[in-house]
């Protein structure tokens, strides 16, 4: 897929009270989604679009600690900005919030508890793109077993045209589920502000989708269950379904969603670049699924001096500082036996 020229938003806040006590001391989109940070899942979804200018949107608590996580983005090759959300008042807010960076462009939008992974997801995403590129906005659908928990889009099946949007029928309408990830066109940031809140209190998404909606400017994408994988980890089920399915997968064949590795394949990162993460995670799978992917010998990721990133700028004192801090580890590790000795 090419480089396309749009933002995207990451929406990592909330209370995430379905999955207390856990919430209560880290940030859901912060937990493990088997050997990956769960934001890494819906990240990679935007980095598979083509979509490198991205902003990821949290709480005043986990903000810091998501810049800890994923810093500017350059080790992926991509821009990462962020934004602090006071207080949970609906999806919708995100275009609120993000008016500033969207800067009227195209905008995509994927929840930070949406698990998604398949072959052919980016010619998927290619055709969001393209619906865009058309005047139409494009939202993801999945057949659920469980419709009354989910908003519900009823489409024609001929063009993928929508035709109703319910929020969560009482009496059954169709069993195709909204899920959380949305293209939208450049005049989002104003629908957005013409919403009210609604009898909970918050913006909602499927108002947002109605004014598209009245246009008859919007489609549904169905992510088939056969060829993709989507579960919201927003509770323990999901959660712990994410979690083994993803386990599964990459037990039969190879890591997935593994950012670094996207970038590399796009040709957004170097070489040097991506053996800077290769050494950071030299003792993990990740790290050496990278190293498979490269074809290097840890011996050689070793003697690789860490190249700075190209949008870092540091002082000859941090330089110094940590060229002596390289040193004294080089020696703890000289002794040290490569944990994966077998790597060609």
């Amino acid at each position: 897929m090419k480089l396309v020229f749009m933002k995207g938003i990451i929406l990592a806040g909330g209370s995430a009270t379905r999955i207390k006590p856990i919430t209560d001391v880290v940030s859901k989109q912060l937990l493990p989604v088997y050997d990956k940070p769960m934001i890494y899942y819906p990240l990679s979804v935007l980095m598979l679009a083509g979509v490198k200018d991205i902003l990821v949107i949290s709480t005043p608590e986990y903000t810091p600690i998501f810049m800890k996580l994923l810093d500017d983005g350059s080790q992926f090759g991509i821009h990462i900005e962020y934004k602090i959300q006071e207080k949970p008042k609906g999806l919708p807010e995100a275009f609120i919030l993000g008016e500033k960076f969207i800067d009227g462009q195209d905008c995509a939008l994927i929840l930070g508890d949406n698990i998604l992974w398949g072959d052919g997801i980016e010619k998927k995403l290619s055709e969001a793109i393209k619906n865009l590129q058309e005047g139409y906005v494009t939202i993801f659908g999945r057949k659920v077993s469980d419709p009354e928990k989910f908003g519900i889009a009823v489409v024609d099946e001929k063009t993928g045209v929508v035709k109703r949007l319910i929020e969560k029928p009482k009496d059954f309408v169709s069993n195709l589920a909204v899920i959380g990830l949305y293209f939208y066109k450049n005049d989002v940031c104003n629908y957005a502000k013409l919403l009210n809140p609604s009898k909970r209190g918050e913006l909602e998404i499927t108002d947002l989708n109605i004014k598209y909606l009245e246009k008859e400017k919007i489609k549904l994408i169905l992510l088939e269950k056969e060829k993709f994988k989507w579960f919201d980890a927003g509770s323990f089920e999901g959660l712990f379904d994410a979690t083994e399915s993803v386990r599964r997968k990459q037990t039969e064949t190879s890591l997935i969603t593994v950012p670094e590795a996207i970038a590399y394949k796009k040709g957004w990162i170097s070489q040097e670049v991506l053996l800077n993460s290769i050494k950071k995670y030299d003792k993990s799978p990740y790290g050496s699924y990278l190293k498979n992917m490269l074809e290097v010998k840890s011996e050689d990721i070793r003697n690789t001096e860490k190249v700075d990133l190209p949008s870092k700028s540091i002082s000859p004192q941090k330089q110094t500082s940590r060229n002596a801090r390289k040193k004294s580890s080089d020696s703890n590790q000289e002794d040290s036996p490569s944990l994966f000795p077998n790597l060609k």
